[in-house]
């Protein structure tokens, strides 16, 4: 009786630091509106699609590499290399190191990996339709050192045209005077991506800037923006030296254009006087509507590559516990968070403000680190000398993390990054 006791027991604790994944024969996935055909099913993960490795690297011009001794898959082509570890949450591409939702996992003898990391790391866009349960991955005309601007035509539209029309493949220079800020188009004329080498931030000292601080009174009317509740949203705006045409406009929820990962967006690039290598990825739930339902934006501020992703919705709707972008401190509070303890036995983790302001941590992520998990923070703000306990498993907190047992009890070590990937504390 002993002896099944020991073994249910053992059994029971193996279970509990299982990452559980739903496998899906229902979710179909299109690159370029050709189907990919797999060997084993698309999986989701903690509400993160994976895919099979060679379907999805070789469907985007990627050569498949593996290294048995660390378990590694890269995906290589010309200027770009991407490299996966199997249940390590970073991963690299070109060298630089990004935090993964999810790791790439073996399933069936089969390795899978995140479907939108490495599609959107070759500058595809990636769209969902739920109602259909369909990935959607579009490769832009693109050398992979970046877009090649000759695979479209170049137009010329007037930086205060209103009207909301767009051509169908060109690209338009949207940055104010002489800024070179490139939108594109797709073939159903939607507004897809927009590149900028380097932000320029608007000056009010030489440029003709209204009072209201914009460069034209009005905004192109894109359909979509005579909805109420949906603004005429910069991709680049004005104090970013960006123009009001219909190739830097889409209909966006008001609330998210001037409170909430929008302006937040738009407020650190200021703050930093600027930014390099930016790159705006938009995407929309089928191919007949300009209003998106996905931005994802990268740059690079002192160095540090930055990724922000968010939804074209409500933030208030999406979560009661918004703060207004008021209450957002600038990154360098950031170091004022630190993890004070880490109880692995309870799976609870304690962070602290040690600031006299309040930290917004949104984009936040807790990595543990035998463990190879990562949580993201949602909208919580940490007012300044209180605690955040985020708890797992039977542990208890203000922020769950998951059901799962996330932690190694054997010593696991705690960091916590900011959004910009740096790490502020580790325990």
């Amino acid at each position: 009786m002993k002896k099944i006791t020991t073994i249910l027991v053992t059994m029971l604790l193996v279970l509990s630091s299982i990452t559980f994944a739903t496998t899906s024969s229902d979710i179909h996935v299109f690159v370029n509106n050709t189907p990919l055909v797999f060997d084993v099913n698309p999986t989701i993960i903690e509400g993160r699609t994976v895919l099979p490795v060679r379907a999805i690297f070789e469907s985007l011009g990627l050569e498949v590499g593996w290294n048995a001794t660390t378990r590694t898959v890269t995906g290589t082509s010309t200027g770009i290399v991407i490299k996966l570890q199997i249940d390590k949450v970073k991963a690299t591409v070109n060298g630089k190191e990004f935090l993964l939702d999810v790791p790439a996992t073996v399933i069936n003898g089969r390795t899978l990996v995140p479907a939108r990391f490495v599609a959107e790391a070759t500058g595809a866009t990636v769209g969902w339709d739920n109602a259909t349960r369909t990935i959607s991955i579009n490769k832009p005309g693109t050398s992979n050192t970046g877009v090649n601007i000759t695979s479209y035509k170049p137009i010329e539209v007037d930086g205060g045209d209103l009207s909301g029309y767009r051509e169908a493949n060109v690209v338009v220079n949207i940055g104010f005077g002489d800024r070179n800020y490139f939108a594109f188009t797709n073939e159903f004329g939607q507004l897809f991506r927009v590149i900028a080498d380097e932000i320029i931030l608007q000056d009010d000292a030489t440029e003709p800037v209204l009072s209201t601080g914009r460069y034209y009174a009005d905004e192109a009317k894109v359909p979509g923006t005579e909805n109420s509740t949906l603004d005429e949203g910069h991709v680049i705006a004005d104090s970013l030296g960006g123009v009001a045409n219909a190739y830097n406009i889409t209909p966006q929820d008001s609330i998210l254009n001037r409170h909430g990962d929008q302006a937040y967006m738009e407020k650190v690039i200021r703050d930093a006087g600027g930014c390099t290598d930016f790159v705006a990825i938009i995407t929309y739930p089928n191919q007949s509507t300009q209003i998106p339902s996905h931005y994802s934006y990268t740059y690079t501020i002192n160095g540090n590559v930055i990724h922000d992703e968010f939804d074209n919705v409500n933030p208030d709707e999406a979560n009661a516990n918004l703060d207004e972008i008021k209450n957002v401190s600038p990154p360098s509070v950031s170091d004022s968070l630190s993890i004070i303890s880490v109880n692995l036995r309870s799976e609870e983790v304690v962070i602290k403000n040690t600031s006299t302001i309040s930290v917004q941590m949104r984009g936040y992520k807790l990595v543990s680190v035998k463990g190879n998990q990562v949580y993201t923070f949602p909208d919580y703000n940490l007012e300044a000398g209180k605690t955040v306990t985020v708890y797992c498993a039977q542990g208890s907190g203000d922020l769950k993390w998951t059901g799962s047992n996330m932690w190694n009890n054997d010593g696991d070590p705690a960091e916590l990054y900011d959004p910009n990937g740096n790490l502020l504390s580790s325990f």
